[in-house]
């Protein structure tokens, strides 16, 4: 069956089709309320979909928003296979759909162009998350595309920026763990490249160290991927190699669900062997048995917030927004899986 076209819709309306049109583009009072109910009649009857990708080459508009997670590591995973992509993306997808707009989402592997693919969607914007300062940046200037960066330490005063303080963030939960009475914590975390998320909680971690007056043992940091495998790996050379470890910091949940299996795996238990805090506070932490100690950043929050601020670029009246950073609160989140030394299983 021929799809119905808009001169199919004025033809059984009677009217022209630049009244139809103006009823598809939202402009109701440019047509008497009779004509109106003749063309949603008709729209009705014939089930007519609008072709909205003409219309969005017409229009200069799509009412699409991308959302890009560039793989950083060699671990490889689906895109909505962490946690903390799902509670993200699921936020940003409600506050657009609230303001009618779309998602479109997309991952890319490392060192690949993240908006190639984007771009030729007509995208109205888009926003990209967890980028490292590399060449393919300018290209995103260069594209005269509203877009908004999350989780990324690009000091550019182009991007609009929506972030925490992950440099506190690991300060913080080191520190919780020596005011427990630890003094050898370890640090299991992703890669650490310069000016991304991970150095900035490395570097938080081993500034509590030192303010501590303790000894930094580049031994106990576990350079990987931020995983639920890494924390596996990670915990069984604990385990095995590192016994004197009464505590650790690992800097994302996933990684701390892993290590905690681990744990239970080799007959120990958290927190009785070992204490753990994680970092992010995905909805799984506070499900998990036990109970996760995490460093808490509002997810959610975080994705409605970079939604409004794209919004605000694209619709504001002449493209034109002075660029800013806004840095998200962090807080301890104490639950189940972190004990003072003194009351640890044969370690007071």
């Amino acid at each position: 069956m021929k799809k119905p076209t808009i001169k199919d819709v004025a033809k059984a309306a009677g009217v022209s089709t630049a009244s139809v049109s103006y009823i598809l583009n939202g402009k109701q009072e440019k047509v008497s309320p009779e004509t109106l109910l003749r063309i949603e009649s008709a729209i009705k009857e014939l089930n007519y979909i609008p072709d909205y990708t003409a219309r969005s080459l017409v229009m200069n508009e799509s009412r699409l928003i991308g959302v890009v997670i560039p793989q950083t590591e060699t671990h490889k995973q689906l895109i909505l296979e962490n946690p903390f992509y799902s509670e993200m993306v699921s936020a940003i997808e409600g506050r657009l759909r609230e303001r009618g707009y779309h998602l479109f989402l997309s991952g890319v592997d490392k060192g690949e162009n993240y908006l190639n693919l984007s771009i030729q969607r007509n995208l109205d914007g888009a926003i990209v998350m967890g980028i490292y300062q590399e060449e393919f940046y300018s290209t995103l200037k260069q594209s005269d595309l509203p877009i908004v960066l999350i989780d990324s330490y690009i000091n550019d005063s182009y991007f609009q920026r929506i972030g925490t303080d992950d440099e506190y963030g690991g300060y913080l939960a080191t520190k919780y763990l020596i005011d427990q009475g630890h003094t050898n914590i370890g640090l299991i975390t992703g890669a650490i490249r310069r000016d991304g998320v991970v150095e900035k909680r490395f570097l938080g971690y081993k500034r509590a160290i030192r303010e501590a007056n303790l000894f930094y043992n580049p031994d106990y940091v576990f350079e990987g991927s931020m995983s639920y495998e890494h924390g596996i790996s990670a915990g069984k050379t604990i385990a095995g190699e590192h016994p004197e470890i009464t505590a650790v910091f690992a800097s994302a949940d996933m990684i701390a669900f892993g290590l905690i299996k681990s744990m239970y795996d080799q007959g120990k238990r958290v927190p009785d062997d070992l204490s753990v805090i994680g970092f992010d506070d995905i909805y799984m932490s506070r499900m998990f048995v036990p109970a996760l100690t995490t460093v808490r950043q509002n997810i959610g929050e975080k994705g409605v917030i970079a939604a409004d601020r794209l919004l605000h670029l694209i619709e504001s009246a002449d493209g034109a927004e002075e660029a800013e950073s806004i840095v998200h609160p962090l807080q301890i989140v104490e639950r189940q899986t972190v004990i003072p030394r003194a009351a640890m299983a044969g370690k007071g």
